[in-house]
């Protein structure tokens, strides 16, 4: 049986929800993030990329670039809620979906032709029953496996479909460029640029041992796996046991604390109202970094009661991320995890004093549950961590 898989990336997933939710933003420059002096980018709509902008980049930076766009505050709790619907929706077409983001997902499609059809159809109609059933574009690549696939699925968008047909890998990759090869960021390029490996074809034409001494171990691995069009196993299988995740990869490394701060908690409000919708609990808290010679690290831990909220797990993410990482080292991806997953809501025990954050959990619920209503409510603590927050 021959193995496919689908990547599904739901295109400027934020920005395109604020369209959705906006008739007036829909075909103007959108820009979602923090918005005072220091904020960022968190996404922005294609319209805004033709200006320069893309996400990590400093909020002042995008206005100088494009300052004629609709500037707006993130709103994680509605962005998890489509995500969970556009999810729903993959579950009916594969058993193994496996969410590595808000706006991202891989489908084991392998045994699905006598349901939905070849490849190519069962994309058209999953696309089709997510812009019918929730109003959004995504764009899904096909291959033989999860690299291949999350390669394709870029390779044409807005709203694209790309299959590359097992054998066709190594042509694939060649076409895609070293400058978009997933993975490789502007420091590897200079890096490679030093030995005059300029394209795709230049550096499939060093040897493994060769790349590993020339740039480490890992990096030399994963540039001899890319450049053959294999799979580095960045995304592994299923986990263990359940958990909730979310990731970035930025498109430029990040070195500065408050930018990684600001993505962590964003990433916690994400996994925590999923919990919410949910109805679960979780009371590990998991945060991976990944640097900029693709050495990756994770490092958890478990509090003594299940989660209450975003903002005690922003706690513990931004501890943990502090204890692997010190400032001015760059990297490339930052994620945060729940596990301990198990069903139910909190209990309260009767204690002397209040659990300082059930009153905080008590709020992302009235939040979540005005959002789902279509009320423009806003959590204050998501909109820029660690500094005051200025009106635009």
């Amino acid at each position: 049986m021959e193995t496919i898989w689908f990547h599904v990336d739901m295109d400027a997933f934020y920005a395109a929800i604020e369209q959705l939710d906006h008739p007036e933003y829909r075909g103007n420059p959108v820009i979602v993030g923090g918005l005072g002096n220091r904020g960022v980018v968190s996404a922005c709509s294609y319209e805004a990329r033709v200006f320069g902008v893309h996400s990590a980049m400093p909020i002042y930076k995008a206005r100088q670039l494009c300052p004629q766009a609709h500037y707006v505050r993130p709103r994680m709790e509605r962005y998890s809620q489509i995500s969970r619907k556009v999810i729903s929706i993959l579950e009916t077409f594969s058993p193994v979906v496996q969410q590595i983001s808000i706006d991202e997902a891989f489908l084991d499609m392998s045994g699905t032709e006598r349901l939905f059809g070849k490849p190519r159809q069962a994309a058209i109609l999953l696309k089709t029953r997510v812009k019918n059933e929730t109003g959004l574009v995504i764009s899904v690549g096909i291959g033989a496996s999860r690299f291949i696939a999350k390669m394709a699925s870029g390779y044409d968008k807005p709203d694209g479909l790309c299959r590359v047909s097992p054998g066709n890998e190594i042509a694939f990759v060649d076409a895609v460029g070293l400058k978009k090869l997933w993975g490789i960021g502007e420091s590897t390029l200079k890096a490679l640029a030093r030995h005059s490996i300029t394209s795709v074809p230049h550096l499939r034409q060093h040897s493994l041992n060769h790349l590993q001494q020339l740039f480490g171990e890992a990096t030399g691995l994963y540039l001899h796996q890319v450049s053959h069009g294999l799979d580095p196993g960045i995304h592994t299988g299923v986990t263990k046991s359940r958990s909730i995740s979310t990731e970035m990869t930025f498109p430029v490394d990040v070195s500065k604390r408050t930018v990684l701060e600001q993505n962590l908690l964003g990433m916690s409000h994400e996994v925590m109202f999923r919990t919410i919708q949910e109805g679960v609990l979780a009371s590990t808290v998991t945060v991976k970094i990944r640097f900029s010679d693709f050495s990756t690290i994770s490092v958890q831990t478990t509090a003594e009661k299940p989660f209450f909220s975003a903002e005690q797990v922003f706690t513990l993410a931004k501890s943990l991320l502090a204890s692997r990482w010190q400032e001015g080292q760059p990297v490339r991806l930052l994620g945060v995890a729940l596990h301990s997953i198990t069903a139910g809501t909190p209990f309260l025990q009767q204690e002397l004093f209040e659990n300082p954050y059930q009153r905080k959990r008590d709020l992302e619920k009235v939040v979540l549950n005005l959002r789902s209503k279509g009320r423009n409510v806003q959590k204050a603590s998501l909109l820029t961590p660690q500094e005051e927050e200025k009106s635009p």
